[in-house]
């Protein structure tokens, strides 16, 4: 290669420091000062002359796309843990928080915090090494996270290069992704048209941006970022949050919108306001103010929970909430049987998304509520939570509303329906009922699960009505010749396809647990699981006496994961996916075997929740373990306290009432704290 003259390579260089000057001014301080005409001249230039001499800065424009696609992500480890945050609901709480951290730095002064926006988008640390963007990583489970470097780097607002005199020699910034509420509506609008499925949400839509393999689909979305963190550090030291948030902007770094300094409780109740009278202002979706202490000295004093810090929480805004007509109401069937009423509504916009379907929760409920085809209904819609519908306005019923009365079979098979004791939910019994095997497919694929890129719902009953597939194992049979024969696939897609089945095959222990359906076990139980047991063989010669025996499994869910196992059927299954290929990792498998099996804590104050509650089931049962108390699925003469949400379990309350148990409601479990639950 011949050696670059001096003079090219300068220009280049400048080059690369106008552009990216004009950059930051376009894309983070949304104030061009040249025209995209001259811009696009500008870039033109400097991509002819990196081609012509084979000269390309790591900092360049140019750099941001155009990366071969990937054939799967690289998982990595955070030097530092990305922590998740605990959440308040009410201005009681912000005071019960401020009085703790009082408390834990023994001070009667008053504590200053700064108060931000929460985004709802996906977080994602950088790592800048000696002034150099090197690497970009998902949150993923606050340790390990998947490399997406190729994909962050197509976000202008992002800092290929810090353009200050002394950068540190090391720095890990945290922030969140996301995307505009108009971006992703035109992005759901193109993707509708294309015959593809719709993202439920903004913040659906960035994380499936970002995770895609090719980095120009991703440099197709408007995505944006706001950074308020940092990880590792190494070569700079920053004094208080304002600190950190001066220097990200000197950086040339967003940060989040509207950040007040607060001093005491008043004034953080008074900056969480204001913040949220803007929320609908806002041109990105917003769910709540997060509360931090402003200085890092007393932040390292206060330290962490197991996945909390202890010097920061997130003050969460009540759902939204629209009101619209209710149409009509089917039965849902689900993976494990159960039946549920779904009310199907006239289409209507919440928190950024189209809802055109709402859960009733359950058959008694209607019949309570008297809800009728017909009734105009309020509709409530929270981050991930599925839309609900929380009130009937009878006011404005005029007599043309019918009531609704389920039937006794199966709307997918037509067998009949039993409804067990203690359950809510009708439950139809057919091992061979489509709909439970099109559920357990979908459950089988989700990202939460197997993660099959391109295998949304839609597609799966495709699969399934065309007789391709009849059960989760079929899908590591099925030939690209097959797929195109269907309707909506092309080469490239059925290809595509057949490629995300191939990659789904290297997974985690965890997400293959979960991926089957279990009963009873969802993500957080099957993560356990892969804590107490290195293989899935192990899991599979697990007793139900020996499940018991781990803390926060109960009898309830230890007889389901034993039921399954003990199934022939299930276990063929097993080793077909094995036989055909299965790699199963398990970074969660930590214990030793001593405290796998103990029996230590076994006296822990037990809880069984009910209801339904302001967010999603998981998180308040994340809250009583943060306490040091366990979750069990059934009211037993051992169980401390019944937790009783909206909508409640009548056959748990009765029981609870029988057995002397007591039941609080969800506001007084987040008044619980660890040193009260210790002193029962």
């Amino acid at each position: 290669m011949a050696k670059i003259p001096n003079k090219t390579k300068q220009e280049i260089e400048c080059l690369v420091r106008i552009l990216n000057h004009h950059c930051y001014f376009y894309y983070v301080k949304d104030s061009p000062i040249i025209s995209d005409e001259e811009y696009d001249q500008l870039y033109k230039k400097l991509k002819d002359l990196e081609e012509q001499h084979n000269f390309i800065l790591p900092d360049s424009p140019t750099q941001r796309v155009g990366a071969p696609p990937l054939e799967k992500f690289v998982r990595i480890k955070h030097k530092e843990p990305m922590l998740s945050l605990g959440n308040v609901f009410s201005k009681d709480e912000v005071r019960l928080f401020n009085k703790r951290t009082k408390k834990a730095l023994k001070t009667k002064e008053n504590i200053t915090y700064t108060v931000e926006p929460k985004y709802d988008g996906l977080a994602i640390e950088l790592t800048y090494k000696d002034g150099f963007l090197v690497k970009a990583s998902t949150r993923g489970d606050g340790n390990y996270g998947e490399d997406v470097t190729q994909n962050i780097k197509t976000i202008n607002e992002i800092p290929l290069k810090l353009e200050i005199e002394y950068p540190p020699e090391e720095i890990d910034i945290r922030g969140e992704v996301y995307m505009d509420i108009k971006e992703f509506e035109s992005l759901n609008k193109k993707r509708e048209e294309e015959g593809e499925d719709k993202f439920a949400n903004p913040r659906n839509a960035t994380a499936g941006s970002i995770r895609q393999l090719d980095s120009s689909i991703t440099a197709k979305r408007k995505l944006h970022i706001a950074c308020y963190g940092i990880g590792a550090v190494k070569g700079i030291t920053f004094k208080t949050q304002c600190d950190l948030f001066k220097w990200l902007r000197t950086s040339r770094f967003p940060t989040p919108q509207g950040a007040k300094l607060a001093k005491g409780t008043k004034e953080v109740n008074k900056a969480i306001n204001e913040i949220q009278s803007l929320r609908n202002e806002l041109p990105f979706e917003v769910d709540g103010a997060v509360i931090k202490v402003n200085d890092f000295s007393l932040q390292k004093q206060l330290g962490v929970k197991t996945r909390e810090p202890h010097w920061a929480t997130a003050f969460k805004f009540p759902a939204k909430r629209k009101t619209t007509k209710l149409i009509n109401i089917e039965a849902s069937v689900g993976r494990q049987g159960a039946i549920t009423p779904v009310a199907n509504l006239e289409p209507v916009e919440i928190a950024g998304a189209t809802v055109s379907n709402a859960s009733l929760h359950n058959w008694d409920e209607i019949q309570r509520k008297d809800i009728r085809i017909g009734d105009t209904v309020e509709v409530e819609r929270a981050g991930d939570v599925i839309p609900h519908v929380i009130a009937i306005i009878t006011e404005k019923r005029n007599g043309s509303e019918t009531p609704y009365y389920y039937s006794q079979r199966c709307p997918a098979c037509g067998s009949l329906i039993i409804r067990e004791e203690d359950e809510v939910a009708f439950k139809c019994i057919n091992i061979n009922c489509n709909a439970q095997a099109i559920e357990k497919i979908k459950n089988f694929a989700s990202k939460a699960a197997m993660d099959i890129e391109g295998l949304g719902e839609k597609n799966v009953e495709l699969l399934y009505s065309s007789g391709l597939i009849n059960h989760f194992v079929d899908l590591y049979t099925l030939k690209k010749e097959d797929i195109l024969k269907l309707p909506r696939f092309a080469k490239k897609s059925a290809q595509n396809l057949i490629n995300a089945i191939e990659n789904s095959k290297t997974t985690t222990l965890y997400k293959f647990i979960y991926s089957l359906g279990i009963k009873d076990v969802g993500e957080y139980a099957a993560r356990l699981l892969a804590k107490h047991y290195e293989t899935i063989n192990d899991l599979c010669k697990a007793t139900e006496r020996e499940l018991k025996k781990i803390e926060q499994v109960g009898d309830k869910v230890a007889s389901s994961i034993s039921s399954f196992f003990s199934n022939q059927d299930n276990i063929e299954a097993i080793n077909s996916i094995i036989n055909l290929g299965l790699k199963l990792q398990n970074p969660d498998f930590t214990l030793p075997a001593k405290e796998r099996t103990s029996e230590l804590l076994s006296d822990r104050i037990s809880f069984v929740v009910t209801g339904t509650f302001p967010e999603d089931r998981k998180i308040v049962k994340n809250y009583i373990e943060s306490l040091g108390g366990r979750n069990v699925g059934s009211i037993s003469k051992s169980t401390d306290y019944l937790v009783v949400g909206e909508n409640p379990g009548p056959s748990k309350l009765n029981k609870a009432k029988k057995l002397g148990i007591k039941t609080i409601s969800y506001n007084e479990l987040m008044k619980l704290t660890k040193d009260e639950l210790n002193t029962k």
